[in-house]
């Protein structure tokens, strides 16, 4: 069985650039095996970023074929790729939709980047549309296999080499070190 990746609306208090605090509801990325875990991890990973009470307010199927976070990126994009195939029976080219979560600092990168993931496809593909997503991170499963470090490790590399790094995404970063200690023991 594979995992599942779920969009979770969190309402949380936070204070914006301003230094007003207000209410905000932000969608997040987890990877899990079914609303249940995606609920239970979602609120784990939420508990290191928010000191204060925090309401999940939706969680859904995301359709995202691919996850693909890149360095030096620090917002997400969804890429629409259309795949086209040839069918014998019929004699017809057909085309066939999935969507990639990449991330990038604008559209053209956004663009790069998914050339850049689609480049082993065998098979011919546009890439019809690009769209900024409102995913403000994304939190896969590791889940301790033999290569299961090495995945940990690399992810946490990608997010530790964003461009700007506040002091939330400092005590993730740490969260996110304990947990990779956890693995090494």
């Amino acid at each position: 069985m594979s995992a599942t990746w779920y969009e979770c609306k969190v309402k949380f208090r936070k204070i914006d650039e301003t230094g007003i605090q207000k209410v905000t509801t932000e969608p997040y990325l987890v990877d899990a095996l079914s609303y249940t875990e995606a609920e239970s991890r979602i609120t784990q990973e939420m508990m290191s970023y928010v000191s204060e009470e925090f309401k999940i307010t939706n969680i859904k199927v995301a359709n995202y074929a691919e996850i693909h976070p890149f360095e030096n990126a620090d917002r997400w994009f969804r890429s629409k790729v259309a795949l086209t195939a040839y069918d014998e029976e019929s004699g017809k080219e057909r085309k066939t939709n999935m969507y990639l979560l990449v991330q990038a600092n604008d559209v053209k990168e956004a663009f790069d980047n998914t050339m850049f993931a689609m480049k082993n496809t065998m098979g011919d593909y546009t890439i019809p549309a690009i769209s900024e997503s409102p995913i403000m991170d994304v939190f896969p499963y590791f889940s301790g296999e033999e290569d299961g470090l090495e995945q940990i490790e690399k992810f946490n590399a990608l997010k530790a080499s964003r461009p700007t790094v506040t002091a939330e995404d400092q005590d993730h970063m740490e969260f996110d070190q304990e947990v990779v200690a956890e693995f090494q023991e």
